[in-house]
């Protein structure tokens, strides 16, 4: 019995099966921790949606941005590029099914027993493991309900607020959650979000700090997390996992086993993107 992690699938189905595959998963026994991002720019969102609801119950799922752009273009109808490769999924008859299980899953995943947390995309520098689970719950809340997550998805898009303040309310509140755990890369010294570069650190516009650095969280526990492939699955700091490591790029789909944290990966078939 193990609980693997495994960064972004970005619709890179075949490549999933195969790191399935390579470290023997067994739904009956083994847990996935999937860390969003399951759709958009890898051909195959569809049969990853539909598998994954066919597994649900041995699936734990944090929600990415594209996951949350997907849906809200199924429940306001706004428009998806066509590099997103999602017009298919959203004119499949199975649409309203999965998009409503999806719109159900978690923003935050902690297991106190490995002490592991998952976002999608890191943890806000000002929060703690506390902080985290309440404002990801705040949202869950929202999405779970539909005439609240159409509402929400209406107004979803936006960079501000992009500093954290326990004064923000209504939408203005949420928008800061959605983006620091799907959205987030880099961030200013005083831990404001920047939400435009995605270079690899070192490489970044002078005054921007990679997130985990501005951070102690990893003093309460292990974080893992996707969205970042420049990162190649490599943060260098103590605790905090990076494991998207590009598939949909032409890189690799990486699994992480919490248990040991041993990493897995399968190479890209080719570059989707």
């Amino acid at each position: 019995m193990a609980n693997y992690a495994i960064g972004d699938i970005q619709g890179c189905y075949d490549e999933l099966r195969l790191l399935l595959n390579k470290i023997k998963f067994n739904p009956a026994q083994d847990t996935l921790w999937l860390a969003g991002d399951l759709v958009s720019r890898g051909p195959k969102s569809l049969q990853t949606l539909q598998y994954l609801y066919q597994i649900q119950d041995s699936c734990e799922i944090v929600l990415g941005n594209h996951d949350l752009h997907l849906l809200a273009a199924f429940y306001t109808g706004r428009k998806i590029a066509k590099r997103d490769k999602l017009h298919s999924l959203l004119e499949h008859q199975e649409c309203k099914t999965l998009s409503k299980w999806l719109r159900k899953q978690s923003m935050a995943i902690y297991d106190e027993q490995l002490n592991c947390l998952m976002t999608h995309a890191g943890v806000p520098p000002a929060w703690d493991l506390e902080l985290t689970l309440a404002c990801a719950y705040e949202l869950e809340t929202v999405l779970s309900r539909k005439n609240s997550a159409i509402t929400f998805f209406e107004q979803m898009y936006g960079n501000n607020p992009h500093q954290w303040s326990e004064k923000h309310k209504g939408i203005k509140r949420l928008r800061f959650i959605t983006n620091g755990l799907t959205r987030m890369r880099f961030c200013h010294n005083d831990g404001s979000l920047d939400l435009s570069s995605k270079s690899s650190p070192g490489k970044q516009h002078k005054g921007l700090i990679p997130w985990y650095h501005l951070s102690d969280i990893n003093q309460q526990v292990h974080v893992v997390f996707g969205h970042w492939a420049a990162l190649n699955g490599k943060a260098r700091k103590h605790n905090i996992h990076a494991i998207d490591t590009g598939c949909v790029w032409g890189g690799k789909l990486t699994a992480l086993r919490l248990e040991d944290m041993k990493r897995f990966s399968v190479k890209a078939l080719r570059k989707w993107a």
